[in-house]
């Protein structure tokens, strides 16, 4: 007699037949020079400060990635049958707990993970680093250079742990070198490397490989922030020879809240769990003193105290199904082409420069900052919202330590309104402009942004701008 499918496995195969409307879903493989994948938001019209309207172009990927249709499809789906996680009786309650788990599997299979290597649903990346942090045993020596993101910067010290920052490398040689002699100068004990694969703020794709092979020869693990780095570019765990990885829904078009801590089992399981409640735990008992006992979950369990996100982790499976199909080689050939006609266009103008840690030519995924000489970036960003429609991101992008360094002296322009990131006492203040984009990014939104990049250097801006609540806003039409 043979067994009955899962719930899980007949609601998967029934997803990709319909949508949230009831109409079919065609899937396609993404062709050698690919169109976008499709992604909420691209009919979205927003006002001008002229009172007309225009598409929307969406420019701050690597704060938050739409959503893919095909998440949001899927999700819509099996919303329907959503039930409780984990020891409900009831069929929805069991066809949510397997939909949970398919989905561990399926992130373990989009990151290549190892045998043995488990996957952790937490919150985001920043959650997820923060539970490593407390994970990590006592006595062990963290290394992270200055140019992290500040979710992979600061856990560390947070959770008392002793921390050699390293400074910003100029080139990759460099930071393998850098951490090769600061390795070499470590104490015994436990080491760990904190290091992110693809930088937030010029997009440079770091030696990840290479600082790996360098710490596991001094015997140091190896945690990868992919925030930025997943959503461009296939990751093997096994490839890499990281130990974990960590990345966000949200930056991998799946905004459900949920992201994930991947990779070796023996420092989670060995660790106190993360939060304490149901669900971390086995057996909790009353003991004659009046005290109560606790025997805590080994495995994922162990770090996933409470009800599951389970829509926020069906969401990334999701998403990594979709971009496995469309396939990485043609996404990241569509990626390079607009990442050069973007740098190419910059380069251009004069008045713009890129910033880089590892020269102009660095490969990078599709995030790249700026300044503009003359200009205070928020109030350039202001201008290329209000009167172009185009939405980017202005600041120090939670990674103060690189951006002031990669400011160093420039020049930056006092603004005639909004907020800049805050100063240290006695500096003056820095900001700078990020433009990022990704699967979901039609080619007129870089054209688009690239034309007004250039009228606004040239011609200036046409609207008058006040200070708002710390937010460039436009004010009057310019005169003449």
């Amino acid at each position: 007699m043979s067994a009955h499918p899962s719930p899980a496995t007949t609601l998967l195969s029934a997803l990709p037949q319909t949508s949230s409307g009831g109409t079919p879903i065609v899937r396609q493989p993404c062709a050698e020079i690919c169109g976008p994948l499709a992604v909420l938001g691209t009919d979205v019209q927003v006002p001008l400060a002229s009172g007309e309207k225009v598409g929307y172009a969406a420019l701050d990927y690597a704060a938050s990635s739409p959503a893919l249709q095909r998440v949001w499809d899927d999700v819509a789906a099996y919303a329907p049958y959503y039930g409780s996680v984990h020891r409900g009786a009831g069929y929805l309650s069991q066809l949510s707990t397997d939909l949970f788990e398919q989905s561990r599997r399926t992130v373990g299979e989009f990151l290549d993970l190892r045998e043995g290597d488990q996957v952790v649903f937490t919150r985001a990346t920043t959650d997820s680093l923060n539970l490593l942090a407390a994970a990590v045993p006592a006595g062990t020596r963290v290394f992270a250079f200055e140019t992290e993101h500040h979710a992979s910067l600061l856990p560390w010290a947070h959770a008392g742990l002793d921390v050699t920052y390293l400074r910003a490398p100029r080139s990759r040689a460099e930071a393998v070198a850098a951490l090769d002699a600061a390795l070499a100068e470590a104490p015994e004990g436990p080491k760990l490397l904190c290091v992110t694969g693809a930088s937030n703020v010029t997009g440079e794709l770091w030696p990840v490989a290479e600082l790996t092979g360098t710490a596991h020869r001094h015997g140091a693990r190896v945690v990868l922030d992919a925030a930025q780095l997943a959503p461009h570019h296939r990751v093997s765990v096994r490839e890499l020879d990281v130990d974990w990885i960590a990345f966000s829904g949200h930056k991998i078009y799946a905004p459900f809240g949920a992201g994930v801590l991947a990779g070796r089992a023996d420092w989670l399981d060995e660790a106190e769990p993360y939060l304490a409640g149901g669900g971390a735990t086995r057996t909790v008992a009353r003991e004659a003193d009046g005290s109560v006992a606790v025997q805590w979950h080994t495995g994922p369990a162990r770090h996933e105290a409470g009800s599951p996100n389970v829509i926020g982790a069906y969401a990334i499976a999701s998403a990594c199904r979709a971009l496995t199909e469309a396939g990485f080689d043609a996404l990241e050939a569509r990626e390079r082409q607009l990442v050069a006609r973007l740098t190419a266009g910059l380069a251009g103008i004069p008045q713009v420069k890129v910033l880089n840690l590892f020269g102009a030519d660095s490969a990078r995924v599709g995030v790249l900052s700026f300044v503009v000489r003359g200009w205070n970036s928020s109030h350039f960003s202001a201008a290329l919202s209000a009167e172009y429609g185009i939405g980017v991101r202005d600041g120090l992008f939670c990674a103060h330590p690189l951006v002031r360094t990669l400011l160093g002296d420039e020049d930056v322009a006092p603004s005639e309104c909004g907020a800049p990131e805050p100063s240290l006492p006695g500096e003056r203040s820095l900001n700078a402009i990020r433009v990022s984009f990704g699967a979901g990014t039609p080619d007129e939104h870089v054209d688009r942004f690239l034309t007004a990049v250039r009228e606004l250097v040239t011609d200036g801006a046409a609207w008058n701008y006040r200070n708002e609540g710390g937010r460039c806003v436009a004010d009057s039409r310019r005169e003449g």
